[in-house]
């Protein structure tokens, strides 16, 4: 299991800072849209800067028709990061063409595809997609795995099936972790790290347990000796 924080602070600096703090672990760090879309390329190659064993999941959800994802995976493959992902919804096609697009590189990033966002609780889920959670997220991430992607965002609660139905080396990645039962928020289908091993989760996202804390080192040096 590996550690992905999130940097989801509201300027550049804070982001930059929280990266400072954290610069003596070769962790994961997540970019979002917030970050991305505010400050594009210059928080990526600045991160880099900090440590350049800092490796960053650019969490963009691509959802469009097959060929402008295509396009859109091409542009981020020369980004330099190490994974990106795209909505497992987009279809088999569009995840397809994605993955042909970055061809055989033994250096492209790993894709990933989002299946069901823990906001959802399953009530909200299947009054968009008219499946409960763990039967659609289960289908999508068998649709990505058939598709050549390597791994899912799913809930931890969905991990262990997940694998279960595709492979057990096809990656999960699991936002909404709150490692020492803090307060779920805005996310409804949260887990602590316990649930998290036994959901067999390749990559937990943590962010606000991370970024509000007093010490954010000591949180994650407590992650750390737990994963």
């Amino acid at each position: 299991m590996q550690l992905c924080a999130a940097l989801d602070l509201p300027s550049f600096e804070e982001n930059i800072a929280l990266a400072e703090t954290l610069k003596a672990y070769d962790i994961w760090l997540k970019v979002g849209f917030r970050s991305y879309i505010r400050d594009g390329k210059k928080i990526l190659e600045s991160l880099k800067e900090i440590n350049p064993g800092f490796k960053i999941f650019l969490d963009l959800k691509l959802y469009d028709i097959p060929n402008t994802m295509a396009d859109a995976a091409d542009e981020i493959a020369q980004l330099g990061v190490e994974m990106f992902n795209v909505h497992a919804s987009s279809g088999k096609k569009a995840m397809h063409t994605v993955m042909e697009r970055l061809g055989e590189n033994p250096h492209r990033p790993i894709v990933l595809a989002v299946t069901a966002l823990t906001s959802f609780d399953n009530e909200s889920f299947r009054e968009i997609y008219g499946e409960d959670i763990d039967v659609k997220a289960t289908q999508f991430a068998k649709d990505a795995y058939a598709s050549g992607i390597d791994g899912v965002v799913c809930s931890a609660h969905e991990s262990a099936l997940i694998k279960a139905e595709t492979h057990k080396d096809f990656l999960t990645l699991t936002p909404g972790i709150r490692p020492f039962g803090e307060a779920a928020g805005d996310q409804q289908r949260v887990a602590d790290l316990n649930m998290a091993k036994e959901e067999l989760v390749d990559f937990i996202v943590v962010g606000r347990p991370i970024y509000r804390a007093k010490d954010p080192k000591a949180v994650v040096e407590r992650i750390l000796s737990e994963i």
